[in-house]
């Protein structure tokens, strides 16, 4: 066993779960100390932004002090330290689809969560609520319509990314029915969240 890391972490945060099911996935979960770190919009978090002036999570640190943040960096660091399948794969074409779909899942993950701080808000912005509905149908129309290449290609990083997306859509907009009108996707993201890795991140609302 290599030496181990520390990793920011929340149980509710969707890119630490992201962080957490690639570290499960790959057999590393006795490498990673998690550690408590509350982030949020309007409270910086002043000891985090000692190592990462972001204030944000997950942020990994290694045990030589190298850190290393946001999830798309950690992840592919993490890839680096086993020799099975890689998550995010060495060859052009199917790295590209895998890179692909993790930025369509993480801008998914982006804007639901400033979605959620805007429905919080004392007077949220029908235009802003307006826009964001429109990019959560399109995001739903373009995976349904991917759903079969998912399932049948090698898991990577892209399935992790959506896969988290879908769950977090599910944790925090749980009155909104996506799985009648895409029948497809939500069949993919069922055998997504039977996957261990997937039950053994679930996120705890504990806010």
């Amino acid at each position: 066993m290599g030496p181990r890391m520390k990793l920011h972490w929340s149980p509710r945060s969707p890119f630490v779960r992201k962080v957490m099911i690639v570290v499960h996935e790959l057999g590393l979960a006795e490498r990673i100390t998690c550690v408590r770190t509350v982030v949020a919009t309007t409270r910086p978090h002043i000891p985090l932004m000692a190592e990462n002036p972001l204030s944000k999570i997950p942020t990994l640190v290694l045990d030589d002090g190298t850190v290393l943040y946001d999830s798309p960096v950690v992840c592919e660091y993490l890839d680096s330290l086993h020799a099975g399948p890689r998550l995010i794969p060495a060859d052009i074409a199917p790295r590209m689809t895998a890179l692909r779909r993790q930025a369509l899942g993480d801008g998914f993950l982006d804007f639901l969560l400033q979605l959620r701080n805007e429905r919080e808000r004392a007077h949220p912005s029908e235009v802003h609520l307006a826009s964001f509905t429109t990019k959560r149908h399109a995001v739903l129309a373009a995976l349904e319509g991917e759903a079969g290449a998912l399932a049948s290609s090698p898991f990577s990083i892209g399935h992790i990314a959506i896969g988290c997306a879908l769950c977090y859509l599910d944790f925090r907009f749980a009155d909104h029915d996506w799985r009648t009108p895409h029948p497809a996707i939500a069949r993919w993201h069922g055998e997504f969240c039977a996957r261990p890795s997937v039950q053994a991140t679930e996120p705890v609302d504990d806010s």
